[in-house]
């Protein structure tokens, strides 16, 4: 079960007010009852993502190893600039 789903549940227990349950959740307390809003009109369908989908966070995993080894390659370049620079003089 989904953690919106159960956090819905748990309102409508009625054995804890929303806001205790939305600030336990570090949620607002209006996002909870838009949940539930959502989970009555739809039902099971109501909240079909499963979070980041593997292609997403696979690509960002490739752009931070990237933006590592530009960013290693611009500091040698920098450091090498500031090498030479003294030389010259």
């Amino acid at each position: 079960m989904k953690p919106s789903s159960e956090a819905v549940q748990l309102l409508e227990s009625g054995s804890r007010p929303g806001s205790e349950i939305a600030r336990e959740l570090g949620i607002a307390r209006n996002q909870l009852y838009k949940w539930q809003t959502e989970l009555r009109a739809r039902g099971s369908g109501a909240f079909p993502g499963s979070g980041m989908r593997k292609e997403r966070a696979t690509e960002i995993a490739r752009l931070k190893r990237e933006l590592a080894r530009v960013t290693e390659e611009r500091d040698i370049l920098k450091k090498a600039a500031a090498y030479f620079a003294r030389e010259s003089q």
